[in-house]
């Protein structure tokens, strides 16, 4: 259907009712032992949307129990099963897209058009793992005495831990690979934002074998360590910041058991001379203010060539200062509300951090007052100048639209800032040469480059970083192989 705001607020009045979700686990919708839940709220309006479980050490017992249990009957289910069941899974989300969507507009504060595309994303990672079942496969190795043989198998048991900037699109990406492999799974989404994801655990609740997909909400202090340090979770599977993923790692580590991690980005975009700078400039408009900056991937380290860098500024600031910021239900927002208010403090605390350090605000810089939405959490598209690479804004993740711009005119001295920090997620280059772009990615240290559009972001395509952004890949096939082991067999000729 064509959007107006006046049909998707109509449209939303179904979803003003605050609903209260349990915890998932062995099929069934529970209650946490603890007694309390945990209020969503719109970050536009600071409204109540849902009601969230909050769970403790006796809810996690409880659904690592039915993971476990269900683990034996899952694991040797016959592949074509387990693919009919992801196939039913994407198409109960195609079913209901819009609905999602207006949960993560309503929930994250993210654009409904916006929130639309991510959705859609979320159900081509489940379209991606729908066939692999089949590719469960061992090898063969044949010597004059023996045959050597390994079996493919499910590691067991998996944690996963998803965060609240794109939470539909993690959750399919993360139970994919591990519902294709035969793992059972312990969910837990950001006790922030995670509406769309227990919404659409409901939808999808008569499709799984009980025990297969347990959900169980809550903070992290109180969920993580029980669930992680059970010798029964055999793997866990994290998306988000740094510090945590510290804790996750420590945890894990005690059972040693393998992890794949997806963590934070200080990413450069980088504009040659020859760059189309109108193509050039708003594809930086968008890796500042798509999903409000909220992204790990975010080209928040723009460097842009001297000779080029006053005429590409001028286009830069024109497209940003008519970017539009308002209500994420209408369907002409780009920028929405921050999603909650410890994000949105974090970003005015390195707003006045920047200036401290010496940076000067290019464009933006402050809270954002929108008619209609004063309580909103809303924070304008910031560009800073003046920035020296080693500065905190320039080093550590700050998760909004923020871009700090550097000049440059020596390509190795270019490389080296770029490279010089502690994240290694995405990257993006914007030339005319296809040697330059080449040699310039080569020399990147980071797990994802777009050349000549920023976040251009295609089904089965590897995501996943180097250095403190983590390690593993995710949403392509060959994900399952961090949800399997194999095992060697030796058959005896003589």
């Amino acid at each position: 259907m064509e959007l107006t705001l006046e049909k998707t607020r109509s449209y939303a009045e179904r979803f003003r009712k605050p609903d209260t979700y349990g915890h998932f686990i062995n099929g069934a919708w529970v209650g946490a032992d603890s007694g309390e839940t945990i209020a969503l709220t719109n970050p536009a309006t600071l409204e109540t949307v849902a009601y969230i479980q909050s769970g403790n050490a006796v809810d996690a017992k409880r659904a690592v129990d039915a993971a476990y249990a269900a683990f034996p009957k899952w694991s040797r289910m016959y592949p074509g099963e387990r693919q009919a069941i992801l196939a039913a899974i994407a198409a109960r989300l195609r079913e209901r897209i819009f609905d999602y969507a207006m949960m993560e507009a309503l929930n994250n504060g993210k654009p409904i058009s916006q929130a639309i595309n991510d959705v859609s994303r979320a159900a081509n990672h489940l379209d991606t793992y729908a066939g692999a079942p089949y590719e469960m496969k061992g090898e063969t190795f044949d010597l004059p005495d023996a045959i050597v043989l390994t079996h493919r198998e499910p590691v067991g048991v998996v944690a996963q831990i998803i965060p609240w900037n794109v939470p539909m699109s993690m959750f399919t990406m993360k139970i994919g690979p591990a519902l294709a492999s035969g793992c059972t799974i312990i969910m837990k989404p950001s006790e922030v934002v995670c509406l769309a994801v227990m919404e659409f655990v409901r939808d999808i609740a008569d499709l799984l074998p009980p025990g297969v997909l347990n959900v169980v909400t809550g903070y992290g202090q109180a969920l993580g360590e029980p669930i992680l340090t059970d010798p029964r979770v055999r793997k866990v599977a994290f998306t988000g910041s740094r510090a945590t993923a510290r804790k996750i790692l420590e945890m894990a580590g005690q059972n040693i058991i393998p992890q794949t991690m997806e963590l934070g980005g200080k990413s450069a975009h980088i504009v040659c001379e020859d760059a189309d700078l109108e193509k050039a400039a708003a594809s930086a408009v968008t890796a500042n203010t798509y999903n409000k900056g909220e992204m790990c991937i975010a080209g928040s380290r723009l460097f842009v060539h001297r000779k080029i860098y006053a005429d590409f500024m001028v286009l830069l600031r024109e497209k940003l200062a008519v970017v539009p910021q308002g209500d994420p239900l209408d369907p002409v927002t780009v920028m929405g509300p921050q999603a909650s208010q410890t994000q949105f403090d974090k970003i005015l605390f390195y707003l006045d951090l920047g200036q401290k350090e010496g940076a000067t605000f290019l464009a933006g810089g402050q809270r954002a007052s929108i008619p209609g939405l004063e309580k909103g959490l809303f924070i304008q598209p910031t560009l800073l100048g003046n920035v020296k690479n080693e500065m905190r804004v320039m080093q550590e993740e700050i998760f909004g639209p923020v871009t700090g711009v550097l000049q440059w005119d020596d390509e190795d001295e270019m490389i080296r800032q770029a490279n010089d920090t502690e994240f290694g997620l995405a990257g993006g280059i914007w030339t005319q040469n296809l040697d330059r772009a080449h040699r310039l990615a080569r020399r990147m240290e980071t797990g994802m480059i777009w050349i000549n559009r920023y976040l251009n972001l295609k089904p089965n395509q590897w995501m996943g970083g180097v250095k403190a952004s983590g390690f593993g890949r995710e949403a392509v096939r060959s994900t399952i192989d961090h949800y399997t082991v194999m095992k060697s067999l030796v058959l005896n000729l003589e």
